[in-house]
């Protein structure tokens, strides 16, 4: 920083035992008196200690006992806890964490269930499985193995009906076809109409298309698992469930009637 020029406009001289490097007060300036900001900054510091670290210094104050509280070297953050820490412990004392012991909980889960399990009649439920997996066995081989038992068990199949009703359903087909999926009739009133009844639920053509399952409108009508897809479908609208699961109509002297 420059001197101050003296009232001619030359420099003023540097006073005796001055340095290079430090300030110096002005020729008709008094010099400052009392003690200097490094003396104050030093007695404040002594009083109330201090830690330094690095380029930064935390001021902490002094305990009772006069020693200064020390701070961690970790930022200003940890000084200032460190200066609270004895009103904290003194306002609010540890309290210690006992974790919940859940041993005993565990064992009475373990052992509730077990009484559950063997409340069940596990092995009615085991051969329960085994019958439906029989079942579908069963079905599986009908189907592969192809046949008239085997065309009504697809077609069961495909329209979710349970297999029980395969033996009304084959009584039903072989009053109408006696099995034979390429039967027509050609002597009732439905053949004198130009509509003779075909397949092994003896359908006409109109009633086969409007009944056939979607899955197998494009098969034809003496398709044996399409045909009874179609019929089987006819008498569950027009006559109900129930005369399917009797096998079909019947008259006052319990024999069969077309449908």
């Amino acid at each position: 920083m420059a001197g101050h020029r003296s009232p001619r406009g030359a420099r003023a001289p540097r006073t005796a035992g001055s340095t290079g490097t430090g300030r110096h007060h002005a020729a008709h300036r008094p010099a400052p008196t009392g003690p200097s900001l490094g003396t104050t900054v030093i007695a404040t510091t002594a009083a109330v200690g201090a830690v330094a670290t690095g380029a930064f210094t935390a001021i902490v104050p002094a305990l009772e006992d006069g020693t200064a509280t020390s701070a961690a070297a970790d930022g200003p953050y940890d000084a200032a806890l460190a200066s609270s820490s004895t009103a904290l412990e003194k306002a609010a004392p540890a309290v210690s964490m006992v974790p919940v012991e859940l041993a005993a909980e565990a064992e009475s889960i373990e052992e509730h269930v077990a009484r559950v399990v063997q409340a069940a009649d596990l092995a009615e439920l085991h051969a329960k499985q085994a019958r439906e997996q029989a079942e579908r066995e069963r079905v599986q081989a009908l189907i592969a193995r192809g046949g008239l038992d085997g065309w009504i068990a697809e077609a069961l199949q495909v329209l979710e009906l349970p297999q029980s009703l395969a033996k009304p359903v084959k009584k039903i087909i072989m009053a109408e076809s006696g099995g034979n999926p390429r039967a027509v009739n050609n002597w009732d009133a439905n053949a004198r109409r130009g509509t003779p009844s075909q397949g092994l639920m003896q359908t006409i053509p109109t009633t086969y298309r409007h009944y056939v399952h979607p899955d197998m409108k494009n098969r034809p009508i003496t398709d044996p698992v399409a045909n009874i897809t179609a019929g089987i479908r006819y008498m569950i609208d027009n006559y109900g469930m129930s005369t399917l699961e009797r096998g079909g109509r019947t008259n006052s002297s319990g024999n069969y009637v077309g449908y």
